[in-house]
């Protein structure tokens, strides 16, 4: 994709930590939007940790980015280096994202880095990277000015960055809330002293105060953050693209198979799966010595303990982190989806990036959830599956026979709902509008 040079653009720095060749969701959501804002009259500049402690890697989505984008990499002093000094493992081992919920008993050197995470690095393990950060790019900018700044965090310490920029340009400046800040599920878990909490606090305030505009993945997410703020906030959730789907349909497994994309924790065991699975294999049922379920992605410690402790091995397949296009494979051709959203407090506000690409697949969904969660409603509108609660193992067992049943007799896909509002290239719209608006007010 190549544009004239004289055409007439806007430019926008977007700071990021996560950025190809890191993995995942959330740097799915921001390459996507690089993507498509050329299409609406803005340029986007990178501006990117250089060799970053990236848990997930998946180079191939550098392919999704366009011809000619800017990309500033910034060394970081990572403290998790120290840590794995600390813990004798190899220096360029990456630090595992979940190892918080990993449902195990974390050893002492685990919970003093648990301990100096919450209390030292704030707000985050990438702290050290602010100022030098800043100052790199308010150096940049007298020389290349932009016409707007956002910030994406998870890490938070992206908003700080933006925030010391921001007092030295005067310029749009949107905070993109990703996952919540101290209203993350795992943020009492930090085992914060009484200055470290209200440090997080006043610093998050700060950020939602300051900022010019608010964008945010849902509407109970935005909800919670406008009990932190007045300031205006947008709800542009993530998506999928249609330029990832096959041209020509998919056949199904020849298997019955549920699958699942993505890293499954704690958090996210589904143990009324494989309590429904157990009960169907005790009252006889087939289906359970010929499906397969499989697990796309990483799976903690403590799913393989359920996996065992429910003697489920033989249709439980772990298949590894694979790349985006070969999870979106997996997607069209499974029979059923499994959806879980974290069993924590805030589980109501959690709309994980995957749905929206299952939704797209047009292949039934079981999540297992909150039935008033922000996922359960998009699902239910979309006639998309159904929402079972934790411990729900009935409604589990009957989804699942249902949708068997539609596998012999030749299975078939789900009537699609009118899902445009999804698409990538009109979420981008919508971002665009905001920086337009933002521009326009700043004149």
């Amino acid at each position: 994709m190549t544009w004239p040079e004289d055409r007439c653009m806007k430019r926008v720095l977007i700071i990021t930590y996560y950025w190809p060749p890191a993995g995942g969701g959330g740097v799915q959501r921001w390459v996507k939007f690089v993507r498509y804002l050329r299409a609406f009259d803005w340029e986007p500049v990178i501006f990117t940790v250089k060799e970053g402690d990236y848990p997930i890697l998946d180079p191939s989505l550098a392919e999704e980015v366009p011809e000619n984008i800017e990309v500033i990499q910034q060394p970081i002093l990572e403290p998790y280096t120290l840590y794995h000094w600390f813990k004798g493992k190899p220096a360029q081992k990456t630090m595992d994202a979940n190892f918080l919920s990993q449902g195990k008993k974390l050893a002492w050197q685990d919970k003093l880095a648990v301990w100096v995470r919450g209390n030292i690095f704030i707000p985050d393990a990438r702290a050290l990277w602010v100022r030098p950060a800043a100052r790199a790019l308010v150096s940049y900018l007298r020389q290349h000015p932009v016409d707007a700044i956002i910030s994406t965090g998870p890490p938070h310490s992206c908003h700080l960055i933006a925030q010391k920029v921001k007092k030295k340009v005067n310029i749009p400046w949107i905070v993109d809330y990703r996952d919540p800040w101290t209203q993350i599920d795992y943020f009492d878990d930090l085992h914060l002293t009484d200055w470290a909490r209200k440090t997080h606090v006043r610093l998050e305030k700060s950020v939602l105060n300051q900022c010019d505009a608010i964008v945010t993945v849902g509407k109970t997410m935005a909800e919670d953050l406008r009990k932190l703020t007045s300031n205006r906030i947008e709800v542009i959730t993530n998506g999928f693209d249609e330029s990832d789907r096959p041209a020509t349909a998919m056949p199904l497994d020849d298997k019955f198979t549920v699958t699942y994309i993505g890293t499954m924790n704690d958090a996210r065991n589904p143990i009324v799966l494989w309590k429904a699975l157990d009960s169907l294999r005790a009252d006889g049922h087939p289906m359970v010595k010929e499906m397969e379920i499989r697990l796309v992605g990483k799976p903690e410690a403590v799913v393989l303990k359920s996996v065992s402790e429910f003697d489920l091995q033989g249709c439980v397949r772990f298949v590894g982190y694979v790349s985006h296009k070969e999870a979106i494979d997996y997607q069209n051709a499974a029979h059923v989806l499994l959806l879980v959203i974290n069993h924590t407090t805030n589980n109501a506000s959690i709309l994980t990036g995957k749905l929206f690409e299952y939704l797209a697949s047009g292949r039934p969904i079981l999540c297992i959830g909150p039935a008033e969660g922000d996922a359960a409603v998009i699902i239910r509108e979309a006639g998309a599956g159904v929402v079972c609660d934790y411990a729900d193992v009935h409604g589990v067992m009957d989804f699942l026979s249902e949708q068997y049943n539609h596998y012999l007799n030749g299975g078939g896909q789900l009537k699609k709902a009118d899902l445009s509002r999804f698409l990538r290239k009109s979420l981008t719209a919508r971002l665009a509008a905001l920086l337009e608006d933002l521009c326009a007010e700043k004149k």
